[in-house]
Formats: structure tokens, C-alpha cells, sequence
């Protein structure tokens, strides 16, 4: 078992993270936050990943071969669906924001206080 794959979607976590604390712009947050959720992608590559595995085709591979996990291939998959559907709608949200309050600086949209 590796390490390294771990650390690198911890570190990719916290720089998202990290821009999404101290970003002044709607869009720059957005990309943050895409950044953020593709540390999920090498997380869950890391998990499947099996030395010498192939595509678990099984009408191609003699029994007792390593494949990968094709139910970690399918989430990653579905996590690049749902984080490209989510990163669409919040830079429509932004448009429709800037469109009513002539700002995209989260400190600057007073109107949004209660």
C-alpha cells in the first residue's frame, strides 16, 4: 500500500480549501471548490488501484487475474458528473449575482444580509 496517492489528495484538499477561506471572488471561489472536490478523484483512483490489474472485462481475462474495482471506477466516474453539474450551477448562480448586484465580492453583496 502507497502513501503517496493519500497525500496528494489531502494536499490537493487543502489548497481548495485554503483559496476557498480566502477568496474576494465568486468565480475564483467556485474554481477552489472544483479543486477541492477533484482530490476525491485521486482518492478514490488510489483506493481501486491494484498493481498489475486489468480492465474487469471478464470475457477477456483468464479466472484468478487481478482486475481493478470496477465499483471505485464507476463512483469516480459519477463524483466527475456530479462535481462538473455542481461547478455549472454555481457559475450560474455567480452570473445571475453579478447580474442583480453588479458585484461577485462575497463582502461587497450587502443586499444578500438579513
Amino acid at each position: 500500500m502507497h502513501v503517496l496517492p493519500y497525500l496528494v489528495s489531502g494536499w490537493i484538499l487543502l489548497v481548495g480549501m485554503y483559496g476557498l477561506a480566502t477568496s474576494r471572488n465568486l468565480i475564483h471561489a467556485v474554481g477552489c471548490l472544483a479543486v477541492a472536490q477533484s482530490s476525491t478523484y485521486v482518492l478514490l483512483l488510489s483506493i481501486g488501484f491494484r498493481r498489475g490489474g486489468t480492465a474487469p472485462v471478464f470475457s477477456d481475462v483468464p479466472t484468478g487475474s487481478v482486475v481493478v474495482d470496477p465499483v471505485v471506477q464507476a463512483l469516480a466516474l459519477t463524483d466527475v458528473v456530479v462535481g462538473a453539474t455542481v461547478t455549472a450551477l454555481l457559475l450560474s448562480l455567480v452570473i445571475q449575482l453579478h447580474k442583480r448586484h453588479s458585484t461577485i465580492d462575497p463582502d461587497q453583496l450587502n443586499g444578500l444580509r438579513g
